[in-house]
């Protein structure tokens, strides 16, 4: 028996953000979310969360404004990334091979866009720096020390991504071009409002939603979720929050999409959004068949209970998050 090769990817490794007051948030991101610094230059700084090995899952780097300058994401395995260049170039889109970067730990990779306008890396082989013996954890499984600061995330979650473009063809991309499946969906008469997607048996690596009639950019960021074990660590993540006088952007609630457990808040330092994150349900099955919400049941897709004054397409906070399309 003959099996085809196809290239996979394993995970979703980091988010790079530019923030427009440097200090601020990497003071939120690591006195507050508990982020570990990794690595830092005169413009950026490298973190990670205490279950993470690799360099880092988020680069904060000093700009003129807010914006997502681009998401990582690592391959199962290093012939991966010729086998995604050959896909992706047969399908058409451009693909830029990068060296190998020591700032960043990252060995060659590839850089690409999708049709919304969003920036994107594929990437194997990454340095798995050490930890100082004062930070190190007494379990050998972990890298940091259980609650070494602030709120003391575990590992990065998910990506929000929104666009003003239809999001069936993105969708349809991600599926296409990098093996992404669509796990549940929220379908209008107007057409698809949103996905969640995924490589892993999360419900969802990546979100892409259909962004309002008032957006001012066709790709940008909603937010970047971190992942902490349960329900009550996200409640202590809120006291911690409102302690360093920090208003929560919404939550803690529950979504019906995932059965999570959520509180948003948001980087004094740029407005860029983040998820605290936790309980959701696994998908193991290998004939899933993606969950469709209709028009009716989108307030409880998004809001199961919890706070109800979040609704796709007015999401026009002062700072918004953007990428460079």
């Amino acid at each position: 028996m003959t099996f085809q090769y196809h290239p996979e990817i394993a995970k979703l490794g980091a988010a790079h953000l530019v923030t427009p007051d440097l200090d601020k948030s990497l003071w939120f991101f690591h006195e507050i979310i508990g982020l570990e610094i990794t690595a830092r230059t005169e413009n950026k700084v490298y973190l990670r969360a205490a279950m993470e090995h690799e360099h880092h899952s988020l680069v904060l780097e000093a700009g003129d404004r807010a914006r997502l300058d681009h998401v990582s994401w690592r391959v199962r395995r290093p012939e991966d990334l010729e086998g995604f260049h050959t896909i992706l170039t047969e399908n058409g889109n451009e693909v830029l091979v990068e060296a190998p970067n020591r700032e960043d730990g990252y060995g060659e990779s590839l850089r690409l866009q999708m049709p919304s306008g969003h920036k994107l890396r594929l990437y194997y082989d990454v340095d798995k720096p050490g930890v100082a013996e004062a930070d190190r954890s007494v379990l050998l499984n972990q890298r940091y020390k259980s609650w070494n600061r602030g709120i003391g995330v575990r590992r990065i979650d998910h990506v929000n991504l929104w666009t003003t473009h239809d999001t069936e063809p993105q969708h349809e991309w991600l599926t296409q071009n990098l093996g992404f499946k669509l796990r549940e969906y929220i379908q209008t008469p107007a057409g698809r409002l949103g996905g969640w997607l995924s490589v892993t048996p999360l419900v969802h690596d990546m979100g892409l939603m259909k962004a309002g009639p008032l957006e001012t950019t066709p790709a940008r960021m909603h937010h970047l979720a971190f992942w902490l074990d349960n329900a009550a660590d996200v409640l202590r993540a809120a006291d911690i929050v409102v302690e360093a006088g920090i208003k929560p952007d919404m939550g803690p609630g529950k979504h019906g999409v995932s059965q999570a457990f959520f509180l948003y808040v948001r980087d004094p330092g740029s407005g860029h959004r983040v998820e605290i994150f936790s309980n959701g349900y696994l998908i193991f099955d290998p004939d899933w068949e993606p969950v469709e919400w209709g028009a009716e049941d989108a307030a409880l897709a998004l809001t199961m209970w919890g706070p109800t004054d979040y609704v796709p397409h007015t999401d026009d906070n002062i700072m918004n998050t953007t990428t460079e399309a």
